[in-house]
C-alpha cells in the first residue's frame, strides 16, 4: 500500500532514535535514516567560532543561537527530521518539550561538514531546508576549504549560492547582515 514504506521508515527512525547513545544524532533525510557519532574537536572549534560571531555581530538582538534542535523539514516523500549544527531563530521559537520542531521561525541553519556527514550536508539536507523556506543556509565545508551561503529558497533548491574560500570574509544576508570572518576558523 502507498504510504506503508513511509510509516515503516518513521517507525525504524523512532526506534533508532530511542536506542542510540547520548551525543549521537539520528536524522531522517530524503527518506533515508542516518546515524552520526559525536563530532570531533575541530568540528566543534568551527561551530564554536561560528556561534560566537553570529551572537556578537547580529543586528537583531532578539535572535538566538540554538544547537541540537531537531527540525521537521519536508522530505522527498513524507517528513524529514534533521538536527542542524546551528539554528538562528527568534527567542522562544522552541519553547516547548517537542523533540522535532516546525522550521517556520528559523532564519538561518548552518552545517559544518565532517567526513561522515559531508555528502548529505552538501546535497540532501539542502533540499529539505529549501522546501521548508529557511531563508539562509550556511554550509562550512571543511574538506573543500570553502563556505557556501545559500539564500532565496525556491522549490528544492536556493536561487543564490555564492562560494567563498575559508579565510575570507563571507557576507551574510539579512537578517544577519554582517561579514563572517572565516580566518578565525
Amino acid at each position: 500500500m502507498p504510504g506503508d514504506s513511509d510509516a515503516d521508515v518513521e517507525t525504524a527512525f523512532q526506534r533508532l532514535s530511542a536506542a542510540v547513545p547520548r551525543g549521537w544524532r539520528v536524522e531522517l533525510i530524503e527518506g533515508e535514516i542516518y546515524v552520526t557519532p559525536p563530532a570531533n574537536g575541530e568540528h566543534e572549534e568551527f561551530l564554536s567560532e561560528l556561534t560566537h560571531q553570529v551572537g556578537e555581530r547580529r543586528h537583531d538582538r532578539s535572535l538566538r543561537n540554538y544547537t541540537g534542535v531537531g527540525l521537521d523539514v519536508p522530505g522527498a516523500s513524507g517528513t524529514g527530521h534533521v538536527v542542524p549544527d546551528l539554528v538562528v531563530a527568534p527567542k522562544g521559537s522552541f519553547d516547548n518539550k517537542n523533540e522535532w520542531h516546525d522550521p517556520s521561525p528559523v532564519l538561518l541553519v548552518a552545517e559544518v561538514t565532517s567526513d561522515s556527514t559531508a555528502e548529505r550536508d552538501r546535497e540532501k539536507k539542502i533540499h529539505g531546508y529549501a522546501r521548508a523556506g529557511i531563508p539562509v543556509h550556511l554550509l562550512i565545508d571543511r574538506q573543500e576549504g570553502e563556505v557556501t551561503v545559500y539564500s532565496e529558497p525556491s522549490g528544492d533548491s536556493y536561487a543564490r549560492a555564492p562560494k567563498h574560500k575559508l579565510g575570507q570574509a563571507v557576507p551574510l544576508p539579512a537578517p544577519l547582515g554582517f561579514e563572517l570572518d572565516t580566518a578565525e576558523f
